[in-house]
């Protein structure tokens, strides 16, 4: 079965009721029927946008939750950080985000095509070496 990686604004909007994509991503994650993987150093970047946004008991909540996920935590492998290197410098122009960059080299790696993420235009934009190009949900 094919599976779908998770960005973090895609997951902190679930998670905030104030983001004005959260109902959107909600619907995606009702009805999405294949795993879930979530590459662990976003998990820094929700934890820190939770705690900022709303406070740290929401992002204290978020790290409980982790103990009993049915996410795939995903531990990035030392490939992985040298392709996001190589994608950070070969679209140097663009000012990519590094778990952008790292979702792309864990897709190639794991022969994924779906990524959950409302970064449309990095994800557009990047051509990753196993596809034509990704799907993006919403």
């Amino acid at each position: 079965m094919m599976a779908a990686l998770l960005d973090s604004g895609f997951l902190f909007a679930s998670l905030n009721g104030s983001e004005p994509e959260h109902q959107a991503t909600i619907r995606v994650l009702e009805n999405i029927r294949e795993p879930i993987v979530l590459p662990i150093p976003a998990i820094t970047e929700i934890a820190y946008l939770l705690a900022r946004d709303i406070n740290n008991e929401a992002a204290a909540d978020f790290i409980a939750s982790l103990a009993a996920t049915e996410l795939t935590l995903e531990i990035p492998r030392q490939e992985d950080y040298s392709r996001s290197a190589e994608i950070l410098r070969q679209y140097s122009d663009a000012k990519l985000d590094f778990v952008d960059t790292l979702i792309v080299a864990i897709a190639e790696r794991l022969n994924i095509t779906r990524v959950l993420t409302l970064d449309r235009r990095d994800f557009q934009l990047i051509r990753p070496k196993h596809c034509s190009g990704f799907e993006i949900l919403p």
